[in-house]
């Protein structure tokens, strides 16, 4: 993974201890995943023995702890912990970790636990401090996360940058007479090939199957004259996600009624990442994209959110939703990504991820948007 440096990483600890104590926390309680990788840098993921980092909101004497099993403690040799000012206690299979994180928690009142913690350590924390309040860490974190710095936005934009490259590929792949499944394993492949760890997901919805917006691949053989949504991305060494999607004509030009509703589409799309700036609600991104479908009769083909952010996670804070009044601040980073859905016969969609700047945004996407034929 591409190192952050200690002097972000401690002051990630700082201002979600600051931020805790607003929030009336008295203690956070993260477990492995991509909250405990933005704080420390630590990788991996949770299983039934328990690690936890225990932090302690601002204003309350502890410093931070890591809670480990013995077994996974050699794993932690490449993280700046000292440098930190994180503790390290480790337990055996013999002992208690609950007890291990009452000792070092104090006497809370209220604790907040990571999203993503399984429910057989929330259950096991709940036993060990009965009576103190839970509430999610999400509320927290996110006050911090989802606005990005500068070597975050540097990092979505290599991630950008990289998945361009692969659609920049899809005549590669993109063929009529071949399946789903056949095309998605290639873009797979280009997806490491041009520097992600991995591939977090592959969509290639061709003809009927574009019409189902998180349609994966299957054996469907593609023909000439399908239009195929195809929504790829992953992370590179550094955690950080690519997501971008387009939509593609195999063999021919697709008929009258899509061309047309494509038109609206771009438009739509275009409109949206148009209204993008400091101060304006993500709800009002969402009404951008969706009034000039409603208005061409194409309001209820579009049926999902205009977006989401993006970071360590491919869906995170903001969310760009109606009902949704979160003024946009610069740093923030997420899709804009409005769709058209013809159950049965078709579907389009157009995706680029955006980060907000101080007079509007940065697309981080720059292949064409026009429906491109193969």
């Amino acid at each position: 993974m591409t190192a952050v440096p200690v002097e972000l990483l401690a002051d990630r600890l700082r201002r979600a201890g600051e931020v805790a104590a607003s929030h009336g926390v008295d203690v956070v309680l993260i477990t492995p995943g991509t909250d405990l990788r933005y704080l420390i840098g630590a990788e991996g993921a949770t299983h039934e023995r328990l690690t936890c980092l225990v932090l302690p909101a601002a204003g309350h004497l502890a410093p931070p702890a890591l809670v480990v099993p013995a077994l996974e403690a050699p794993g932690l040799a490449g993280l700046p912990l000292e440098h930190l000012g994180v503790e390290v206690l480790t337990w055996t299979d013999s002992e208690d970790p609950y007890l291990l994180v009452s000792d070092l928690a104090g006497g809370p009142t209220r604790m907040a636990v990571a999203d993503t913690m399984p429910a057989a350590h929330v259950f096991g924390l709940r036993d060990t401090f009965p009576g103190v309040a839970q509430s999610l860490a999400g509320p927290v974190l996110r006050e911090l996360r989802m606005r990005k710095d500068a070597a975050e936005v540097a990092q979505l934009r290599a991630a950008g940058a990289a998945i361009d490259r692969v659609h920049a590929r899809m005549a590669e792949f993109l063929k009529a007479g071949r399946t789903e499944a056949q095309v998605g394993a290639d873009i797979t492949a280009a997806i490491v090939e041009e520097g992600h760890t991995g591939a977090a997901f592959v969509i290639v919805g061709s003809g009927p199957n574009g019409a189902s917006p998180h349609h994966d691949v299957s054996d469907r053989v593609i023909e000439t004259g399908d239009v195929v949504v195809v929504d790829i991305g992953g992370p590179l060494p550094s955690g950080y996600n690519s997501d971008c999607t387009r939509s593609y004509a195999v063999g021919a030009g697709p008929v009258a009624a899509v061309r047309e509703a494509y038109a609206v589409l771009l438009d739509a799309q275009e409109r949206a990442v148009r209204a993008v700036r400091p101060g304006v609600p993500a709800e009002d991104i969402d009404a951008a994209a969706r009034e000039p479908l409603t208005a061409a009769g194409l309001g209820e083909r579009f049926v999902h959110r205009t977006g989401h952010g993006i970071g360590l996670d491919v869906h995170e804070e903001p969310y760009i939703v109606g009902g949704n009044p979160l003024p946009l601040e610069p740093g923030m980073a997420f899709s804009v990504e409005p769709g058209v859905y013809v159950e049965g016969e078709w579907g389009a969609r157009i995706e680029d991820i955006v980060v907000v700047t101080e007079n509007g945004c940065e697309r981080l996407n720059s292949r064409p948007r026009e429906l491109v034929v193969l």
